[in-house]
């Protein structure tokens, strides 16, 4: 799994039982290196010669998988003949959910150069049978969480803060609902790599953040998008909370840099809190993963705005929540390759259950 941060590749060893339950035996992360990040990051906005760039950039990425996988059996001393499938996500480029005339969303990590680098069958392209089916594309991961957190009896919300945030609602009786809740770490990111002059790509545990006051007028201008207003099914990107989203922060007069932080960070859990409002049950927990999860700062306006309600890392329910996402698509890439819908209509808006991916044997 690569994130909309592109700043590492997340790998997870999964085993299933015999009744499918997936165990996770080992993960890894593997840093991108600068110049890929930068690259990828730059493919990421509308610019000149895209087609060439996305070209050479699509075969770097799928080595830079492939390498990534081979270190992952190395660490933990497993042979690729004893691997099934690899599950890749991709880094996505574009996501137009909405886009006319027709929807279309983009990832790139060239599957056939992962399958020749490890010799193991690969799956990619998630989305794109959802998107032709009148769906999003997105969240796939509610369908995973289902599998990983469901406990029948009890409701739980499961939040993935990446790049972008996402919220899964797994209600008592099993029904399942799920969509994108706006910026993640996206923004946050954004602000301190501009304000750093590029030397840290993130607020370290949210430590300037918590320096720093919420300007409420400032807030309340980010708040004012159609995106928050939006009922679900949606899904969005950097393309709605990229640089140009961020301008507004970073020319907003008379505040500090620490200011501008404490109203990033309160964005991205205002808007997670707020996305109760679409919930067709209240939640008994909250169990909160990805990489915002680092960010003490925000867990604690989360658990603040989420109060009493208990919000708890998934590390509580000894799934790391690092590698949640990672873990999730190995579970869609078996449903891939038994033949089974792995994308939910109910959440991404689709006519129909769809089975997402494509597969790309190995040798």
């Amino acid at each position: 799994m690569t994130g909309t941060s592109a700043d590492a590749i997340d790998a997870a060893l999964v085993a299933f039982g015999d009744d499918g339950r997936p165990a996770l035996r080992h993960f890894y992360q593997h840093p991108m290196n600068d110049a890929l990040r930068a690259a990828i990051l730059e493919l990421s906005a509308p610019g000149m010669n895209e087609i060439e760039r996305m070209g050479v950039l699509d075969r770097l990425l799928g080595q830079e998988i492939g390498h990534c996988v081979k270190a992952l059996l190395g660490d933990a001393k497993i042979s690729a003949s004893d691997i099934r499938a690899i599950g890749s996500h991709g880094q996505t480029i574009r996501h137009r959910p909405n886009a006319r005339p027709l929807p279309f969303t983009l990832q790139i990590g060239c599957p056939a150069t992962i399958a020749e680098t490890t010799n193991i069958t690969t799956i990619s392209h998630f989305r794109q049978r959802d998107i032709a089916a009148g769906g999003q594309g997105a969240p796939l991961v509610p369908f995973a969480h289902r599998e990983l957190f469901h406990q029948p009896g009890s409701c739980t919300a499961v939040v993935n803060i990446g790049g972008i945030a996402n919220i899964t609602l797994l209600e008592a009786d099993g029904r399942v609902s799920g969509f994108d809740t706006g910026p993640g770490n996206m923004v946050m990111d954004h602000l301190m790599l501009e304000l750093s002059d590029g030397r840290h790509g993130f607020d370290a545990n949210g430590d300037l953040a918590a320096c720093g006051a919420v300007c409420q007028p400032l807030l309340e201008k980010m708040l004012s998008g159609p995106f928050f207003h939006h009922s679900p099914p949606k899904s969005t990107g950097r393309e709605l909370f990229g640089a140009s989203f961020c301008h507004d922060l970073l020319a907003w007069p008379d505040i500090s840099d620490a200011d501008r932080l404490a109203t990033a960070t309160e964005l991205t859990a205002h808007t997670i809190a707020a996305a109760s409002e679409w919930l067709a049950e209240t939640p008994a927990r909250w169990l909160v993963c990805g990489g915002g999860v680092r960010n003490s700062h925000l867990m604690a306006r989360l658990r603040d705005r989420l109060a009493p309600t208990t919000v708890h890392a998934t590390d509580a329910v000894n799934i790391p929540s690092q590698a949640v996402e990672a873990i999730s698509f190995a579970i869609l890439a078996r449903h891939t390759l038994l033949g089974q819908p792995n994308c939910l209509p109910e959440v991404t808006g689709a006519y129909h259950a769809t089975i997402g991916g494509m597969i790309t044997p190995a040798g």
